[in-house]
């Protein structure tokens, strides 16, 4: 269970609910990411944790946050990564979030009132 109350879901419970939801077979997915089914099956039983990119075109064939899957998956990204090393206070932050197990509802609330963390579109 998560600080919230919700059951936790892995990277590979959050693919293979997004596949199920658009009936699509794991050899249908990796037609469309590029991908093998063998990988995707490693993918969805969490054995494997997927690049940045396969990632995307994962987020991209089942409509799927990308943010999300990139949470789940422990990834950052590069950008992210980059903007971390450049910016020590983004660092400090995140340790602060992490040290004080800051819960899902404050981090979506912080998101949802700074105007500055709106998604682009």
């Amino acid at each position: 269970m998560t600080s919230d109350g919700q059951p936790f879901e892995t990277l590979g419970d959050k693919v293979r609910v997004g596949r199920a939801r658009r009936r699509m077979t794991l050899r249908a997915l990796a037609a469309v990411t590029g991908s093998t089914a063998s990988y995707l099956s490693d993918i969805e039983n969490d054995r494997r944790v997927p690049s940045d990119n396969v990632l995307a075109s994962i987020s991209t064939a089942l409509g799927l946050d990308l943010d999300e899957l990139m949470a789940a998956a422990g990834r950052f990204g590069d950008d992210a990564d980059r903007y971390l090393r450049r910016t020590p206070e983004a660092g400090v932050l995140f340790r602060r979030l992490s040290a004080r197990n800051v819960s899902p509802d404050v981090i979506r609330r912080m998101l949802r009132d700074t105007p500055e963390l709106d998604e682009p579109g």
